[in-house]
């Protein structure tokens, strides 16, 4: 039964993470603007997606436990593209490009340097949906920012939290999934909160 429940994660996390980013791709791509969606939330949660992954990997940990982080660096890097493009800051692309690519390398250096950004990745990506809810928080108006991909990213969450502690039971992994779950649940309560706000006025 464990084992179905573990797969049945699994798969719906990799499903759900194939298509995380689509339903915010749209609303900016529809909109012709990336109004509402901070970059530096993106920038944060593109590290720090960068950072777990690149520990998964050192650690030889199973694939199935981190398949989906691929997928949703790739969503990332071309929704970044998109708020680059609509915001006029394109010229960034490259200096960001090569910030990313470098750290890749310099994390696998000495171990402890990963093992360090991996305890600095869960700062990293709760920044990244704490300066969502500032931006939120200041416009008042959740703009083109989609509940959906955020409540779908609560969803992985949740899904990972069980993942980690039937597979690997990394104590900073966990701690790493119920925080972002946590702020993820958040900023999907904030969006529609200002979402509900801006249609009733």
């Amino acid at each position: 039964m464990a084992l179905t429940l573990l797969e049945l994660a699994h798969w719906s996390t990799w499903a759900v993470c194939a298509v995380l980013k689509l339903p915010q791709l749209a609303a900016v791509l529809a909109a012709g603007s990336a109004r509402g969606v901070s970059l530096g939330s993106l920038l944060l949660e593109l590290a720090g997606f960068l950072v777990f992954l690149r520990y998964q990997i050192y650690y030889g940990y199973p694939l199935q436990t981190y398949l989906e982080y691929p997928i949703l660096i790739a969503q990332d890097a071309v929704l970044l593209l998109f708020v680059l493009r609509f915001n006029g800051n394109m010229k960034r692309a490259l200096l960001y490009a090569a910030m990313f690519w470098g750290g890749w390398y310099v994390l696998t250096l000495r171990r402890w340097i990963i093992d360090l950004a991996m305890n600095l990745c869960t700062l990293i990506s709760a920044a990244s949906k704490l300066a969502q809810l500032r931006c939120l928080w200041q416009t008042k108006d959740s703009g083109q920012v989609s509940a959906l991909t955020w409540s779908m990213a609560a969803y992985t969450c949740a899904t990972r939290i069980f993942t980690t502690v039937v597979t690997t039971n990394d104590l900073s992994v966990l701690i790493r999934f119920i925080t972002m779950l946590i702020l993820n649940i958040w900023v999907t309560v904030t969006i529609l909160r200002y979402r509900k706000t801006k249609k009733t006025d």
